[in-house]
């Protein structure tokens, strides 16, 4: 097939079929693109000629030769003189810790923490006595109890990357060894190995397949890891290797030598020769079994470790592990800077304040002499380091261990929530990280895979239409139409396919009866015009289908008694109900994207000749023949089927003479050996015969979505979260796709990569023709590409997105060779190559603004590299949250690239899971994950950083006014062991609590109204503003603290005669004040009471007198006289009502301004969530109403056809049955070999490559 196609204008365009690569061509192809005469524009995006081969294989393979790969030429420099083989060993490393590093490393990564360093410096300060205001514990205990909570959670997590590594690493599998295979286990195997696999066995490395237990050592495998798809693609071995080594001797003495390309991510190519006695022979991918998958029906299969570990084509689509941040803590690190930059200027007035009281005061009062000879400057100094040592708790160290506390709390809320638990199999959600929770709050875009992620990769024969009368709804075998119909019971078919659904029983009595021709002739097309191949077990028959379609409208035919039992290389054998009959292949003309249809040419036993059809409607109708019937009926039928979002597919025979058929056949012959052009040539053959067809009828396949997928999107698009599948399918079935899951609506204007780049050329050129005005302009509100009213789609293909967004690699490697004088560079201003990086950056930035106009976005035939790269300008140029959900080995760049990653499990293929920070087993959990976990995680952490800067504020901020009063001594207002234990003990659990489990409104509200996830997205919850207001509103408090109990000091006498204005019992006073204000509080920002929050509230404060009333009584006072030294204050100054009086006058002024602005603001300016809370009752009522009502059936009225095979995943097996390769051989003399390798024509490797992604 072309790789590219001219358009009207004659100018070259991406081909939408071509899955094309961008940053992941190997040197050699940047080297072949860039060279020569100049590319015309698009050309960058194409593939390099299928049989093109490197001028050098740098990877060189030796079979059964280890000391070969440790030659000094294969060893590279690792650090200094130190040297390694190049070859990487087949053990895989994820963890980060052993025994030995796990102690220098964490601490080193924990100190990383600008706050964790902070304390660390301010420890050392306090063991300074000139500048020691607090005791050194205050900071030591907080600070052991942050690094080793955290140090624990880390270490629980490395452990589990431990547990998974030792898992994968330890698995077993046969070795050729000592001439004699032995069980290894796969972190021992090394390159260059022979390895035996089994059925069912996963693949350990990326192998060349030598030999199997098939014919022609055919090996199926299972490609679940890699794409999420279940269906089978089969591998080849070479003649020469499946000829000479299936014993175990041979292949001991097998010594070949094997030159290919590097190690790269294409999971679509690979190129090689293999150099075995004295011959070469080409290698590609048909050849190579990839690490991941895992064989399926064959016994035994033989393979070469070529790649390993590291070096597999799975593990170098990874991509890169990077360290997520959420939003949140960007905006906390921020907030503690500016913490830190205001308590240095905070202390640095105090301590200049300091001086000048020294000066005018402490220098001149005899009795504040301490013996030291220090000048006011340096005492001004001094007391600037002991302000940073007593003002400290500006920045609260305890902060992040306690946002960790309520991670790993709401991180078990979703492993627990038994609404994402997937009872068929088994599978719970899982939180596999437990530090982006709040960013699931703040999603903004989704992008999502199609393949096993959207649908099930499941279809289903549902409904067809047979001579204008069509079949499938609920039907009685007397044709009496019911409203819900039973299954039709197959017990009459031995061949029966049990778990097939037809709730139409006039079709099957039809059919039975034998008195519909054309309903028996349309299941007798649909049993004999495949490429599907068949196995024969014990427990019945098993389809091999290139494609879930085609397996879907076989086993159809099956049920209905045209059972397809066997092929050869020329001949087809079905059983026509109850009888056997073969029939003679002629020709067999496959499907490709082009031809969208598929035929067969058949020689009855009767000997007449008849031609089978089935394709797309589109190219059907354009070849039937005028005496065609029914042709206005079936296209009624496909437009109500496709209303049903079903794909359509129609069916057609031609009957062709004998003398047609052999003038046709010749021609066919003639084409096939063709040197040039062979494709064209064989499409005009094929377009020959493939005319004046008679219609039979049309099926209807559903591609069966995941349960809840079409609910899910509408409701997550209610949420203004905009949705993006990148898959690697063909564009019609992601189009299709489109529109069942309701991405797509009638309403949308479709843009195509076409559209699109025109329009980019449009803005490109204008943007070249006022350079100043668009540099100038670079961040103001871009002009609109839809300024039309109404909804717009964009879908676009891989090869239009290089297109459009220009590659890297052979960017440089043209600029490389401009520079050099190979190429000059663009002069045409209308050139659509970017004249330097900012153009390019521009062009990107305004395909980006495009498609963030658009309600739906489809990126169709992508590379993993390009999944991740479409991720990563999404998050550069909108700095959006992002989350990207998959299933397989091709989603795994782009999950690590976004904010957050999803992986579903359950599935067969686990490599996306691996690689997420969220896993569950059907995608419709993603609403709950976000709209209920994500908000709710959101609220509770904004809620706690607001609450808990305040309370930091509303503590530290009384130091500074009782500085006013001390001589700006750095003398603190509270008793060092209050300040202690203050974050710990007194005010941190209920907080901690309202951070775990406080909600606005509960989960079911939380889904009903979509809208309530908008604060998250536009992080109206916590900000700036929010922190200023914790930061005034703490300034508030403390001010209220410290002065009314100092108010309340002076000239005051007690019952007992005494004055109880002394400096200890103030500081009991203003501490009291301060645990019931901050703990109230929080009692007011609590939305959801449980008994818990007001055991936390009241123990607090309980805690509080508990431990005051101890660490100031008499016996702890005697064995510690130095540390506790406020003996028996706390009982003297609180036996005073004047001082309780005191307390809750100073409670009452600090929390009733709070409680006149929420009373207003939820009165006067409500949102959304208010009126939701407001109205909880009401809704909830509506809610139980709503469950028992029955949910509408989901319908959509678009009047256009989808077919359902031309978008099969790829071309069939048609090569494979007509080269005879499936079929077993006669046994031949193993001293005799053929110099061809292959029976197939040329393009057979083309013909025969199965999609990866």
């Amino acid at each position: 097939m072309s790789r590219r196609r001219a358009d009207s204008d004659g100018s070259l365009e991406p081909d939408d079929e071509v899955m094309p690569y961008s940053d992941d061509e190997t040197d050699d192809e940047l080297d072949e693109s860039s060279e020569g005469e100049p590319e015309p524009p698009g050309a960058g995006v194409l593939h390099p000629p299928a049989d093109a081969r490197p001028s050098e294989m740098a990877w060189k393979v030796k079979a059964n030769d280890r000391p070969y790969h440790h030659l000094p030429e294969f060893k590279k420099k690792v650090f200094l003189c130190i040297k390694k083989s190049r070859y990487s060993g087949n053990a895989i490393k994820t963890y980060k810790y052993n025994v030995l590093t796990f102690l220098p490393l964490n601490l080193y990564e924990q100190f990383k923490r600008v706050a964790n360093l902070y304390f660390l410096v301010l420890l050392i300060l306090q063991i300074i006595p000139d500048i020691a205001t607090l005791p050194w514990y205050t900071t030591l205990i907080p600070l052991v109890v942050v690094l080793g909570v955290t140090g624990i959670k880390d270490l629980v997590d490395d452990l589990a990357r431990h547990r998974m590594d030792k898992e994968i690493n330890n698995r077993k599998c046969e070795v050729l060894l000592d001439g004699r295979f032995q069980e290894s286990k796969w972190r021992n195997i090394q390159v260059g190995d022979v390895v035996r696999m089994k059925k069912n066995d996963f693949i350990p490395a990326d192998i060349l397949l030598l030999s199997s237990s098939n014919p022609n050592s055919l090996c199926y495998v299972e490609t679940a890891e890699l794409d999420g798809e279940t269906n089978l693609k089969f591998k080849l071995g070479l003649r020469v290797t499946d000829e000479r080594l299936q014993e175990e001797r041979q292949l001991a003495e097998f010594n070949a030598l094997i030159e290919c390309e590097e190690p790269n991510n294409r999971l679509d190519k690979f190129v090689g020769t293999m150099l075995y006695e004295g011959k070469r022979y080409p290698l590609d991918l048909d050849n190579m079994l990839l690490r991941g998958c895992k064989i399926r029906n064959t016994e035994v299969s033989h393979g070469l470790v070529i790649f390993a570990g590291a070096d597999t084509k799975i593990m170098k689509n990874g991509g890169k592990t990077r360290f997520k941040r959420t939003k949140i803590d960007e905006l906390m690190n921020y907030m503690v800077y500016s913490i830190f930059v205001l308590l240095i200027l905070v202390a640095a007035g105090l301590a200049i304040g300091h001086t000048y009281w020294y000066e005018a005061i402490g220098s001149k009062a005899w009795y504040l002499f301490d013996g030291k000879n220090q000048n006011s400057s340096y005492r001004g100094f001094l007391m600037f380091w002991g302000y940073i040592i007593a003002l400290n708790t500006m920045v609260p160290i305890s902060l992040y261990v306690s946002v960790e506390v309520i991670r790993l709390g709401q991180s078990k809320f979703i492993n627990w929530d038994l609404q994402m638990y997937f009872l068929e199999k088994d599978t719970p959600a899982k939180a596999r990280t437990t530090t982006l929770n709040e960013q699931l709050g703040q999603i903004e875009y989704i992008f999502s895979d199609k393949t096993g992620t959207l649908t099930q990769n499941v279809m289903q024969f549902k409904k067809c239409t047979i001579a204008g009368r069509s079949y499938g709804e609920p039907t009685t075998a007397a044709g009496l139409v019911l409203e819900r119909g039973r299954p039709v019971d197959w017990s009459w078919n031995q061949y029966a396919d049990r778990s097939f659904q037809f709730v139409d029983h006039s079709l099957v009595e039809c059919i039975r009866s034998g008195k519909d021709k054309d309903a028996n002739e349309f299941f007798k097309l649909l049993s004999l015009c495949h490429t599907v191949m068949v196995e024969h077990k014990d427990d019945g028959l098993v389809y091999q289908a290139a494609s879930p379609d085609e397996g879907a409208l076989v086993t159809a035919a099956r049920n209905f008694g045209y059972v397809f039992l066997s092929r050869t290389q020329d001949t087809i054998t079905i059983k026509e109900m109850e009888e056997e009959r073969t029939y003679e292949m002629l020709a067999l003309l496959d499907f490709n994207s082009d031809r969208k249809r598929m035929s067969i040419i058949l020689k009855f036993p009767d000997g007449r000749i008849r031609l089978y059809c089935k394709g797309a409607d589109t190219v059907i109708y354009e070849r039937l023949s005028p005496k065609s019937k029914h042709k206005e009926t079936t296209q009624t039928a496909l437009d109500i089927f496709a209303n049903a979002t079903l794909r359509t597919l129609c069916l057609c025979y031609k009957d062709i003479s004998a003398d047609e058929y052999e003038a046709w056949s010749k021609l066919h012959q003639e084409a096939q050996v063709a040197m040039s052009d062979r494709d064209a040539a064989l499409d005009r053959m094929y377009e020959q015969i493939e005319s004046n067809l008679m219609l039979i009828g049309a099926t209807a396949i559903e591609d069966k979505l995941q349960d809840g997928v079409p609910e899910t999107i509408a409701k997550l698009a209610k949420a203004d979260i905009k949705i993006w599948v990148l898959t690697g399918d063909k564009k019609e079935t992601a189009e299709n796709i489109g529109y069942s899951c309701s991405l797509l609506t009638d309403d949308m204007q479709i843009h195509y990569g076409e559209d699109v780049n025109e329009k980019l050329k449009v803005r490109q050129a204008r943007r070249r023709l006022e350079p100043a005005t668009f540099r100038q302009g670079k961040n103001k509100p871009a002009e609109a590409f839809f300024p039309e009213p109404g909804k717009n789609a964009l879908i676009i293909t891989g090869g239009w997105l290089n297109e459009i967004l220009y590659e890297k690699k052979k960017k440089r490697r043209r600029l490389r060779l401009r520079r050099l004088g190979k190429r000059p560079p663009p002069s045409n201003p209308q050139d659509c190559q970017p004249m330097d990086d900012w153009e390019k950056e521009m062009r990107q930035i305004d395909f980006v603004d495009m498609a963030c106009e658009c309600e739906a976005v489809i990126c169709c035939r992508v590379t993993p590299k390009q999944k991740g790269n479409v991720v990563s300008l999404v998050k550069k140029y909108k700095k959006a949250v992002t989350l990207s959900i998959g299933d397989g080995a091709n989603d795994v760049n782009m999950i690590k690239t976004a904010d957050i990653g999803v992986g579903i499990s359950g599935q067969e293929g686990m490599q996306a899971v691996m690689s997420s920070d969220y896993a569950f087993a059907q995608f419709r959990y993603l609403e709950r994950l976000l709209l209920v976990h994500g908000r709710w995680s959101y609220i509770r952490m904004c809620k706690f950083l607001r609450y808990f800067f305040f309370k930091n504020f509303a503590f530290t901020l009384v130091h500074f006014w009782y500085s006013f009063f001390s001589g700006y001594s750095s003398q603190v207002a509270y008793e060092d062991w209050f300040i202690t234990l203050y974050n710990l003990c007194y005010s941190s659990l209920p907080v901690l609590l309202v951070g775990l489990l406080d909600q606005d409104v509960n989960d079911k509200l939380s889904l009903k109204f979509p809208k309530l996830y908008l604060p998250g997205q536009q992080g109206a919850l916590f900000n700036y503003r929010n922190f200023f207001i914790s930061l005034f509103h703490g300034i508030f408090v403390s001010l209220v603290i410290f002065f009314i109990p100092y108010g309340a000091f002076l000239q005051t006498m007690g019952q007992d005669g005494e004055a109880p204005s002394d400096y200890q019992s103030f500081a009991i006073v203003t501490a009291s004040s301060l645990i019931f204000t901050v703990n109230l509080q929080i009692s007011l920002e609590t939305s959801y009471w449980t008994f818990v929050n007001c055991f936390a509230v009241l123990g607090s404060i309980a805690i509080y007198f508990g431990i005051m009333f101890d660490i100031h009584s008499a016996g702890i006072h005697v064995i510690f006289p130095s540390v506790f030294t406020f003996t028996g204050a706390a009982s003297h100054a609180l036996r005073q009502p004047y001082l309780w009086l005191t307390i809750i006058l100073t409670v009452g002024i600090s929390l009733l301004p709070v409680i006149c602005i929420q009373f207003l603001h939820k009165s006067i300016w409500p949102s959304v969530g208010d009126k939701v809370q407001r109205n909880r009752k009401k809704y909830e009522m509506e809610l139980l109403q709503e469950e028992k009502k029955k949910a509408p059936a989901f319908e959509r009225g678009r009047r256009s056809r989808r077919s359902a095979y031309a978008f099969s995943h790829s071309r069939g097996y048609a090569d494979l049955i007509s080269s005879g390769r499936s079929i077993r051989r006669r046994p031949a003399a193993r001293g005799v070999f053929q110099e061809s390798i292959r029976e197939v024509p040329q393009t057979a490797a083309e013909n025969m490559e199965m999609e990866q992604n």
